[in-house]
């Protein structure tokens, strides 16, 4: 199995591109892993189930050609995020993939199960379980889990409430192990300060969605251009899970955001808008936090280039 170091060496910064529904694919992926951060992307993007295969073969091939013609700097591993909910039924289906391609990272969230995590270890790949308390890191971890990623308060789509310093080192006082910090990180800087704090990757999401290859609408990429933290709102009512969406958007499915009605958790679904007829990632617009930083659209290598020279300014100006 593959450790932090063997990951870092593999990466021009230690980012972790986070799965998003709708936006992430194959060529956001490979644009990152290419750029030298690790790209994901969640599962249930490949519809029907049967274009996962086709996806990830994509992604091994496109990735593959990229390190036979660039020996001098190879692409970073890539992703697959999984939702373990008992609502998903394409679970099992969706993990055989994995397995089938030997997905170097698999993310999990929504649901902590052994058997999934041995599945991945079954190749040697690594289990990264998305957690937004310390209760959820210690479950992930005594089931099998690798690592964990907090999700901070102010993480784009499905979020928790609580500060990244309180997250952070509540779980760094019994874990060691891999661990990624996510919420309003969008600046190399951040990245820097998620590692100061205890974290080996920063887990960047919402800021990826204006880069040019990303699967979204131009009036989504341009919301997290001109917006900000005083223009996102948290909310479970579209998907069942509390998460943190675009404000304008829920104005423009006719919806008043400062008086929307709580969902019944136990009717989680993740391609309804819940109580309405807006559909959670398409229509309403998963964001954290973070995008005060967004300022312009760009493709994918741009950002990143622009994350590793401020990370390296701002290791240079602390450490000298």
């Amino acid at each position: 199995m593959p450790t932090i170091q063997d990951i870092k060496a593999r990466m021009r910064i230690p980012v972790i591109g986070a799965p998003m529904f709708i936006v992430s694919t194959p060529k956001l992926v490979t644009a990152q892993c290419k750029a030298g951060v690790v790209g994901s992307f969640p599962s249930l993007n490949a519809r029907p189930a049967e274009a996962l295969d086709e996806w990830l073969t994509e992604i091994k091939e496109t990735l593959a050609r990229h390190d036979d013609e660039n020996p001098d700097r190879p692409s970073a591993p890539y992703a697959v995020n999984q939702i373990v909910h008992r609502s998903n039924d394409r679970l099992m289906h969706d993990l055989e993939a994995c397995v089938k391609h030997e997905a170097p990272i698999v993310i999990c969230s929504l649901g902590a199960r052994e058997e999934v995590y041995e599945a991945i270890h079954s190749y040697g790949g690594i289990v990264l379980h998305d957690v937004i308390n310390n209760t959820f890191a210690q479950k992930a971890i005594s089931k099998g889990a690798d690592g964990l990623i907090c999700v901070a308060a102010g993480a784009g789509g499905h979020a928790g409430v609580q500060s990244p310093f309180a997250l952070v080192q509540e779980i760094r006082e019994w874990f060691d192990g891999p661990l990624a910090l996510s919420g309003c990180i969008a600046r190399g800087q951040s990245v820097l300060a998620a590692e100061a704090m205890g974290a080996d990757f920063g887990y960047i999401g919402s800021a990826f969605i204006a880069t040019e290859e990303a699967n979204a609408s131009e009036a989504y990429k341009n919301a997290i251009v001109d917006y900000g933290a005083d223009d996102i709102v948290y909310t479970n009512l579209f998907t069942g899970v509390h998460g943190n969406y675009l404000r304008p958007s829920i104005e423009a499915a006719g919806l008043d955001p400062d008086n929307l009605p709580e969902s019944d958790p136990s009717a989680m679904n993740f391609g309804s808008g819940g109580n309405t007829d807006a559909k959670a990632w398409k229509d309403i617009w998963g964001c954290g936090q973070g995008i005060g930083a967004v300022k312009s659209a760009g493709p994918t290598s741009a950002f990143v280039e622009k994350l590793v020279a401020e990370y390296e300014a701002a290791k240079q100006r602390i450490c000298g």
